[in-house]
């Protein structure tokens, strides 16, 4: 039996937002509920496919929900990354 291993907080948060278009998807569905075609508009140069890959990782992981009409929208768990984004723009305002 192997042992359990117990990840750090920053590799959990790292290995779920492990790449640029999952930020981006949570972006753009902060505001308000979004269908897939208005998502694939607003993330220019996103694939069918890569945000099809996306959404079905962010519902898996409770960050969003797909509603009866269609939209996908964020979940309380989803709209905690909010910190997240807000410091990523702080970050860039100082930084970049």
């Amino acid at each position: 039996m192997k042992p359990q291993t117990v990840k750090c907080p920053i590799t959990k948060v790292a290995e779920l937002l492990s790449d640029t278009w999952t930020m981006l998807i949570m972006h753009f569905l902060m505001d308000k509920p979004k269908r897939f075609s208005d998502l694939e508009k607003s993330l220019t140069g996103i694939s069918t496919r890569t945000l099809t890959l996306k959404l079905k990782k962010l519902l898996l992981e409770k960050m969003i929900i797909k509603n009866k009409d269609g939209y996908y929208e964020v979940t309380k768990k989803g709209k905690g990354l909010k910190i997240i984004e807000n410091s990523m723009i702080r970050y860039d305002k100082k930084y970049l």
